[in-house]
């Protein structure tokens, strides 16, 4: 059998009573140590609460030929996969999950908080007017990616907002920030000038959703672009059309004065 447990946004804490009782039942336990990261997470405290040896992977042993090890263990013993969030936010280990259901090998799932989840009570936006989501990867080979200015801009013309995942490399320890991520929307509004992104923009940045530390602030693009949020992880907010009880939620939790997005 095969069980993703979500492990939540920032520590074990975040484990729901099923997700740990699994663990502990579980004769493998593995860790998707590169999708994202916990704040305040240590495998050595997991281990210590459930008495489970705990075994990071990484992409390659997730992925193609390298999942096969834990699909051949999943037919014979319970194999755990601690996820960070809730397991399937983040599409990549929906393969690993149809793989394993053509073999026969019976899967659960065990859902946590995740930034998607989250994001509404934490910001006071509304959830249904979210439109799609879409990240915002770091520069390859000089090439960046348009593909959040084209979400951004499709989910504006419906009046929606747009959560931005921000980029990480956990294996080169390169976690894109607020302040990154608004300079590359700068730099393609630059190129594609369509008045998507501006310095009159709304933006609302979060950062260690749930963590002691947490922060969230809100304001003009050319306001929070000099603000400072620490460390990982990150996320941001383009709001569309605002439900004047969102601009009264706004107000009160970032302590800012809005009418509307421009």
């Amino acid at each position: 059998m095969l069980i993703f447990v979500g492990l939540g946004l920032h520590n074990h804490d975040d484990l729901t009573l099923s997700g740990l009782n699994w663990i502990k039942k579980g004769d493998v336990i593995y860790l998707d140590s590169y999708t994202s990261i916990l704040p305040g997470f240590s495998v050595k405290k997991l281990e210590k609460l459930t008495g489970k040896k705990i075994f990071p992977l990484k992409r390659k042993n997730l992925e193609g030929e390298g999942s096969l090890n834990i699909l051949n263990e999943a037919k014979k013993k319970n194999v755990i996969l601690l996820v960070p969030g809730d397991p399937f936010i983040a599409t990549t280990h929906i393969q690993l999950r149809l793989d394993a259901i053509s073999k026969g090998i019976k899967t659960i799932i065990i859902h946590a908080p995740s930034i998607i989840s989250a994001i509404p009570g934490e910001t006071g936006l509304f959830n249904y007017k979210f439109g799609k989501t879409v990240t915002v990867t770091f520069p390859y080979n000089n090439y960046v990616s348009e593909t959040p200015y084209n979400v951004i801009k499709e989910n504006k013309d419906r009046g929606l907002h747009t959560l931005l995942l921000l980029d990480i490399n956990i294996e080169e320890n390169k976690f894109m920030s607020i302040n990154d991520a608004l300079k590359i929307l700068i730099n393609l509004e630059r190129k594609r000038k369509e008045d998507v992104i501006t310095l009159d923009t709304l933006v609302v940045g979060v950062a260690r959703l749930t963590a002691d530390d947490a922060l969230i602030k809100a304001g003009y693009l050319k306001d929070i672009i000099n603000i400072n949020f620490g460390g990982p992880p990150h996320a941001l907010i383009i709001p569309g059309r605002l439900h004047f009880k969102e601009i009264e939620a706004l107000n009160r939790i970032t302590n800012i004065k809005i009418k509307s997005p421009k």
